[in-house]
């Protein structure tokens, strides 16, 4: 399949939900909780809504995937992953940290992701097999080799509370030993920043498929390492996510490791 078509439909729709989200930045009004620290606002779906028209007008007959509107699935071979806005608390704040994510699997093989930062400008792009880009120009991980050299990000799910001692003890574990860890409240960016060696590593858990979906590729492409923190492989469906540069993966993997911990 001819993934150019895909990949130029994908970052049209993304300008297109940025350009329906910043009207809304700096003075956003109506604000929803789908749970206690979980929000939605008006520039959430209104962007996932003119994301999703401007791929049916293209592909009327693909299945899309949208953290607002659910799964509209129409074929079971083409399925779009869509995230409007990764970062709404960073939004609501007003807080330039934040993302629209798109992504098109094939068979449910990821092939092509998009994540745009309508703030920066920075546009992450990538299809499978042909490497990550950003804003045009090809990336890689980076090349640290020890954890203590390693500047790492991490997430809190919105259920922090109660997985709040295991949560703690890997963070515990990580920040101990590393240069330091960061958290910028959007997985989509945290994955494209290990894509472009800004961070060796990340790691997060009960994340959603259209958190993931997208930047996962980008960083796959751009060589990084993606598991659950057991090593096993990672999917978009798995709780768990342990992206790296490769380099310090193993390391990781015993920093998150809680058996015998006390």
């Amino acid at each position: 399949m001819n993934l150019e078509p895909i990949k130029r439909v994908a970052v049209a729709a993304a300008y297109k939900g940025a350009r329906a989200i910043r009207p809304y930045y700096g003075r956003t009004t109506k604000i929803n909780k789908k749970g206690a620290i979980d929000l939605v606002t008006e520039a959430d779906t209104g962007s996932e809504k003119i994301i999703i028209e401007t791929i049916r007008t293209r592909f009327s007959d693909h299945s899309i995937l949208a953290e607002e509107s659910g799964l509209n699935d129409r074929s079971t071979e083409n399925k779009w992953i869509i995230d409007p806005l990764d970062g709404t608390t960073n939004f609501t704040h007003h807080l330039g940290l934040f993302t629209i994510s798109i992504a098109f699997a094939l068979n449910d093989d990821i092939a092509v992701g998009v994540v745009l930062n309508p703030v920066s400008g920075e546009l992450f792009t990538a299809v499978k097999g042909k490497g990550a880009t950003l804003n045009g120009k090809p990336i890689k991980v980076s090349g640290v080799e020890k954890i203590s050299e390693s500047l790492l990000v991490t997430g809190f799910p919105y259920n922090h509370k109660e997985i709040f001692k295991a949560l703690m003890a890997r963070f515990a574990s990580c920040l101990k030993a590393s240069q330091g860890v960061r958290r910028l409240g959007s997985a989509a960016l945290d994955l494209c920043f290990v894509a472009c060696g800004r961070f060796d590593g990340f790691w997060e858990q009960n994340l959603k498929p259209w958190d993931t979906a997208a930047g996962v590729l980008i960083a796959k492409e751009a060589g990084a390492v993606i598991t659950d923190f057991s090593n096993r492989p990672f999917n978009i469906y798995e709780k768990e996510i342990l992206a790296t540069n490769g380099k310090i993966h193993k390391e990781m993997i015993s920093l998150l490791e809680l058996k015998g911990r006390k």
